[in-house]
């Protein structure tokens, strides 16, 4: 990763753009691509798009989400104080004394989380976990006008209000890695498409919305049906099972800095499997293996099923702290990824048979 790839990726995850509301990521994602790719778009359920290779060739999606967990305004009261909801899946307790930055139709706002001091709370409340509806936002409003004057509505999303941290060994803390690795990940590899000789399939970036809500499938659904690709391969984070708690015997052994996860399972094309496997041992790249029995719980579940079938499969970066102000990932297993999925488009040819006989 070079220094120019790595501001990309420190501007990508520092912007706040939450699930439902992704335009802000999007549009640093796509003046990126702009200064490289072809075909630059965005669709109406705020997908973008970049391509790279052969017009006409085998065509292969690569899908990384570019939204992220957030919160939502649900109310204001009297006195101007904020209560929110999660947007995507939260644990309570990390939200506790973090500062919370709004994205307002008059710029941003920014308060703090809110709780009832450990002084005043009762001996039997002390053991019991916190839930959302304890907490509170606290923007120094004098009243609900007051909010309101500061371009604050109902509806309001907002993120944790905090930056890249680089800590040693190659690793860096975000609260957006969670997937803005995948969206990066996948326009890296068109990058590296796009130097030399144009592979012989003709390769599409994705950067799909809605992922952290998308029950229905998000915004993959659309994107791959627009797409009719041959074969997609969708970038996430799983689980790093080397941070203290974490059960190997359910997740695997995937630690930090054991580059990507290849997952293998129901929405797992068992072929696109194997043909990655193989590329990651003929390029040297070190990799590890994840059962998913059932769904993937990736965009990986929205476009393997599409129009007449899509051979997708479902690479992963190792990540600790999963779903909170500070997740952790090691920048050499998202090199390595980025190598391996260009290494595997420039493989494809038009022959490539995946199916299963």
């Amino acid at each position: 990763m070079d220094d120019h790839s790595f501001t990309f990726l420190k501007n990508l995850l520092d912007v706040a753009a939450p699930s439902g509301f992704e335009t802000p990521a999007a549009r640093v994602w796509r003046a990126e691509a702009e200064t490289f790719a072809a075909d630059v778009d965005v669709d109406v359920a705020g997908n973008s798009y970049a391509s790279v290779g052969t017009e006409g060739g085998p065509r292969i999606m690569l899908a990384g989400h570019v939204d992220e967990i957030g919160l939502m305004v649900t109310h204001v009261d009297d006195d101007g104080m904020l209560y929110v909801d999660g947007i995507g899946g939260w644990d309570p307790q990390v939200l506790v004394g973090q500062r919370i930055r709004f994205l307002t139709r008059k710029g941003d706002v920014v308060g703090v989380v809110g709780k009832k001091p450990i002084h005043l709370i009762k001996a039997e409340e002390k053991e019991k976990a916190v839930k959302l509806t304890d907490l509170w936002v606290d923007i120094g409003a004098k009243d609900r006008d007051d909010a309101a004057g500061r371009g604050v509505r109902v509806g309001d999303p907002g993120v944790v209000d905090t930056h890249v941290v680089e800590l040693g060994n190659r690793m860096i803390a975000s609260r957006a890695v969670d997937n803005r690795i995948g969206a990066y990940v996948v326009l890296e590899v068109l990058r590296t498409l796009s130097q030399g000789q144009a592979p012989a399939a003709r390769v599409t970036a994705v950067a799909t919305t809605q992922e952290e809500i998308g029950y229905s499938g998000g915004g993959a659904r659309p994107s791959a049906y627009r797409l009719d690709p041959r074969l997609a391969v969708v970038v996430d984070l799983t689980f790093a099972t080397d941070a203290p708690g974490v059960e190997k015997k359910q997740q695997g052994e995937h630690k930090i800095g054991s580059g990507p996860v290849l997952s293998r399972g129901s929405s797992i094309h068992p072929l696109m499997f194997e043909r990655m496997a193989e590329t990651a041992e003929r390029e040297g790249i070190p990799y590890t293996i994840q059962g998913s029995p059932r769904l993937t719980s990736t965009d990986a579940d929205a476009i393997y099923l599409q129009r007449h079938g899509v051979a997708t499969s479902v690479i992963s970066v190792p990540n600790r702290y999963m779903h909170s102000p500070n997740e952790v990932v090691s920048l050499d297993d998202v090199d390595a990824t980025v190598a391996l999925i260009a290494a595997f488009c420039r493989g494809i040819r038009d022959e490539d048979d995946f199916i299963p006989r």
